[in-house]
């Protein structure tokens, strides 16, 4: 019988086993390096493009506060030439209110019959006094006033006859309300019934 004797050759069998489980280690090792590896260069290139974007937008950023203070300077600018458009918008308009007034006055007073001789206007109220001929011209005067845009009612306050230089004249004092007049509203309160 011969005998074979298998040992040297089991032994470089386990050999062999621990040589390759070694370099399968220490391949996935490196392959596990690699792999970290690249994750960290992707990691820090990205970093360094976000710190890129961050220094970029911060730069635009302070281009773009710049430009916001100008605008909000220029709004400020608006709102002060805008009120004072305003304020001259008023004034203009409140000027040319008691022009026109007078002059559609001094349109509605019949020429050499009625003279005035007084004229007050306060919060929308206008009186006007004077003397005329006769009463017909006193009451073509108040039509005339009425036809007037600037009043919207003329009431006849008193008339009495005057003596002026052997003349018998009329005097008058209106009572006018212009269209700056405004009526004070009166709120009433209504009491609720209860129901039972």
């Amino acid at each position: 019988m011969i005998k074979i004797n298998l040992l040297p050759f089991r032994a470089a069998k386990r050999i062999e086993n621990i040589r390759r489980q070694i370099s399968i280690y220490l391949l996935s090792i490196i392959l596990l390096i690699s792999i970290m590896g690249f994750f960290y260069w992707r990691q820090t290139t990205e970093l360094q493009r976000l710190r890129e974007e961050e220094k970029r937008l911060s730069l635009e950023f302070r281009r773009y506060q710049k430009i916001l203070k100008k605008v909000s300077i220029l709004n400020k600018k608006i709102k002060e030439i805008q009120t004072r458009l305003n304020v001259i918008e008023e004034l203009s308009r409140k000027k040319r209110g008691p022009v026109r007034l007078l002059d559609e006055i001094c349109m509605a007073v019949p020429k050499d019959q009625l003279w005035l001789t007084q004229l007050n206007e306060s919060g929308g109220k206008l009186t006007l006094k004077g003397i005329a001929r006769d009463n017909e011209v006193v009451a073509k005067f108040m039509v005339n006033l009425e036809r007037t845009y600037s009043i919207k009612s003329v009431d006849l306050d008193s008339t009495s006859l005057t003596k002026v230089s052997n003349y018998k004249l009329v005097s008058f004092s209106l009572q006018c309300k212009t269209i700056e007049y405004k009526e004070k509203v009166k709120k009433t309160r209504k009491k609720k019934k209860r129901k039972r």
